[in-house]
C-alpha cells in the first residue's frame, strides 16, 4: 500500500520521479518512482544521518556491488544505485502484489501447493542471496511479495556483506524483527556468533511456520517474552506435518551449525516432490539454484581456460573495455552503464508509440539459470562459455519460453579469431533467425531445416570491440530485426514473409567462414576449439 509523499520528501532522484511512499524502515524510506520511460521502480533512500557516516557509506557501496551479483531467482532485481549521492539510494524492480503477511492476514494460512511454493521460492531467494556473499538479516513475511502467486524476496536495504569483518550496528542496536531472529542474534557477549547465512535460514523456518499456521512458532505476549522463548523453548509447530515440519524444525535449531544451508533446504524441498505444476517459474528458479550449487566441474576448469585466454588476448591487443553506451536502435535506446560485466545497470527506453515492455529474463550467466550447463556450454565466475566442436556450431538453449518480439542485450567476448558470437531468436525445431558478431562482420541470417540464408550484413572494425567486452543488442519486432554492436549503429534486417513469428532464444558460437587465418595463427591454443563467451543477458518483452 502506498501513501502520498510528505512535504519534505524529495520529488526527484537522478533520473527518477518519486510518486508515493511504499514504506519506511530503520535505514530509510522506500518510494514508488517512475523512470524516464514511465516505468515503475522502487527506490530505497538512505537516511541522511546514516549517509553522513563514512563507514556506513562504504558498507552501502560494498552491498550495492554484491547485490548486483545476486542471481534474479525469486528476488527483486537491482536496477540502479547511486552510493555517492548526498543521500545514497538503491533502485530495484517494483513488484506489484500483496505481501505474504497481508495474504495470511486476509485469507488465512496457506495450504498444500501454495505453502510449498512459498517455502521453495523463499529458500531459492536465500540461496541466490547467499551465493553472492550477502545476508538479508530481516527476512519476514512483509518482505516476501507474491506477484501473480510467485514469491519474491525484497528489501536488501539492510542486507550486509557476509565477509564484513565488523558489525555496523551499536551493541544495543539490532537490525531485524524479534519474532524472526535466531537465538545467536541476542548474544552480545564475547562469544557472540558473527552474522551469517544460518540466521536467514532460521528466519525462513519462522516464516514458513507463520505461512502454515498464521502465527510465529515462538509467539508470546511481548517482544521480551518472544526473545526468551526463542532462546530457551522448542518451537510450536502445530499445523505443520510431514517433511515440511521436519525441515522447519531443522531450520529452527538453536545451534546455527545444526541448521541446513539454504542450498541444502532447497535440495530437500525439491526431493520431497513438491507439486509446483501451477507455479512453473518457481520450479524453474529452484532447479536453477540447486544446479548452481553443483556446477563446479572439470568443465568449469575448461571454461576458465577460455576466459584466461580472453584476458591474455585483451592485454595483447590492448582492447579491454568497460561496457559502453548503446545508442539508437530503431527508435529504442538501451542505456547500459557500469564498470565491467560484474556490475551492470540495464535500462530499456520506450517511446510513446512502443508497447510497454517488461523485463522477462535477467541472468548474469555465471551459473545455471535461464541457461543451463550442457556438453559444450559451461559456466565460470566470468560467464557462459560456448565451445564449438571441429565439425559443428554450438548452441546453448535458454529459457523454456517463446518470445515473439523481444529486446535482447548481452555482453559478449570472442577469444579466438575466426569465431562468431551468435544469438538465435525465434528459434524453433525447424528454424530460427541468427545474429552473428564476427571479427569483421555483424550479420543477420535465416536458418531453415539446417540451411543458412544470409539476409544482411555490415563490416565492423575489429579494433572497436574484438577480444574485449562489448554489448550486442537485438530488437525483434514484426517483420524486422535490428542489431547493434557497441553503439556502432543499427543493422536492420527485413525478414521473409514465411519466417518464424516466435520461438526461443539461444546463445552460441559459429565459425566465421570468411576468416583467413594469419600465418602465425597456428600458435593459438584455442584455434581448433572455437569459443564465444557471454555474460549479463537481459530480455524484455511487450
Amino acid at each position: 500500500m502506498s501513501t502520498p509523499l510528505r512535504p519534505d520528501d524529495p520529488r526527484r532522484l537522478g533520473g527518477y520521479h518519486l510518486r508515493a511512499r511504499l514504506g519506511e524502515g530503520g535505514m530509510g524510506a522506500v518510494f514508488l518512482a517512475h523512470d524516464a520511460d514511465d516505468r515503475r521502480v522502487a527506490i530505497k533512500l538512505i537516511r541522511p544521518e546514516l549517509a553522513a557516516d563514512p563507514a556506513f557509506r562504504a558498507r552501502f557501496r560494498s552491498e550495492v556491488r554484491r547485490a548486483r551479483q545476486v542471481p534474479p531467482f525469486c528476488t527483486a532485481a537491482v536496477l540502479d544505485a547511486d552510493p555517492e549521492h548526498p543521500t545514497p539510494y538503491l533502485v530495484v524492480e517494483y513488484v506489484e502484489g500483496a505481501s505474504l503477511e497481508e495474504m495470511v492476514r486476509r485469507d488465512g494460512p496457506l495450504r498444500d501447493g501454495a505453502l510449498h511454493s512459498v517455502a521453495i521460492g523463499v529458500a531459492t531467494a536465500l540461496a541466490a542471496i547467499h551465493s553472492a556473499g550477502v545476508i538479508h538479516r530481516d527476512l519476514k513475511p512483509a518482505n516476501v511479495l507474491l506477484s501473480l502467486g510467485t514469491p519474491k524476496v525484497i528489501d536488501f536495504g539492510i542486507a550486509r556483506a557476509a565477509e564484513a569483518p565488523t558489525e555496523h550496528t551499536r551493541p544495543d542496536q539490532m537490525v531485524g524483527t524479534i519474532a524472526y531472529m535466531a537465538p545467536e542474534r541476542f548474544d552480545t557477549g564475547e562469544s557472540r556468533v558473527p552474522a551469517g547465512p544460518a540466521m536467514d535460514v532460521f528466519a525462513w523456518g519462522v516464516l514458513v511456520a507463520y505461512a502454515a499456521t498464521g502465527t510465529t512458532p515462538f509467539a508470546a505476549d511481548s517482544p521480551v517474552a518472544t526473545a526468551a522463548r526463542i532462546l530457551t523453548q522448542p518451537p510450536g509447530l502445530d499445523g505443520l506435518d510431514g517433511p515440511m515440519r521436519d525441515l522447519v524444525s531443522a531450520a529452527l535449531a538453536k545451534d546455527p551449525a545444526s541448521r541446513p544451508s539454504a542450498h541444502e533446504l532447497l535440495g530437500r524441498l525439491l526431493a520431497v516432490g513438491a507439486n509446483l505444476t501451477e507455479q512453473p517459474q518457481v520450479q524453474w528458479a529452484a532447479l536453477a539454484m540447486r544446479n548452481n550449487a553443483d556446477a563446479v566441474t572439470e568443465k568449469g576448469e575448461e571454461a576458465a581456460e577460455a576466459w584466461a585466454w580472453v584476458a591474455r588476448r585483451r592485454r595483447r591487443r590492448a582492447v579491454l573495455r568497460n561496457t559502453a553506451v548503446i545508442a539508437g536502435l530503431a527508435a529504442l535506446v538501451l542505456a547500459v552503464a557500469g564498470a565491467g560485466a560484474a556490475a551492470m545497470d540495464w535500462r530499456v527506453a520506450r517511446p510513446a508509440a512502443d508497447p510497454f515492455r517488461t523485463l522477462a529474463v535477467a541472468d548474469p550467466l555465471r551459473g545455471p539459470g535461464a541457461w543451463m550447463p550442457a556438453a559444450a556450454c559451461v559456466f565460470s565466475p566470468d560467464g557462459l562459455t560456448a565451445r564449438r566442436s571441429a565439425v559443428a556450431d554450438q548452441r546453448c538453449t535458454g529459457p523454456d519460453q517463446w518470445f515473439a518480439d523481444p529486446i535482447i542485450a548481452v555482453s559478449i567476448a570472442v577469444p579466438d579469431e575466426g569465431e562468431c558470437a551468435a544469438v538465435w531468436v525465434r528459434a524453433t525445431a525447424t528454424g530460427a533467425y541468427r545474429v552473428t558478431a564476427c571479427q569483421g562482420t555483424l550479420a543477420v541470417a535465416a536458418e531453415n531445416e539446417g540451411r543458412v540464408t544470409p539476409i544482411v550484413s555490415t563490416p565492423m572494425n575489429p579494433d572497436t570491440w574484438y577480444l574485449g567486452w562489448t554489448t550486442l543488442t537485438i530488437v525483434a519486432r514484426g517483420s524486422y530485426i535490428d542489431a547493434d554492436l557497441d553503439g556502432g549503429g543499427p543493422l536492420r534486417a527485413q525478414l521473409p514473409a514465411t519466417g518464424h513469428d516466435s520461438g526461443r532464444i539461444v546463445l552460441g558460437v559459429v565459425r566465421d567462414n570468411d576468416f583467413q587465418p594469419a600465418s602465425d595463427n597456428d600458435d593459438d591454443p584455442l584455434n581448433e576449439r572455437g569459443y564465444a563467451c557471454f555474460a549479463d543477458v537481459r530480455v524484455w518483452e511487450p
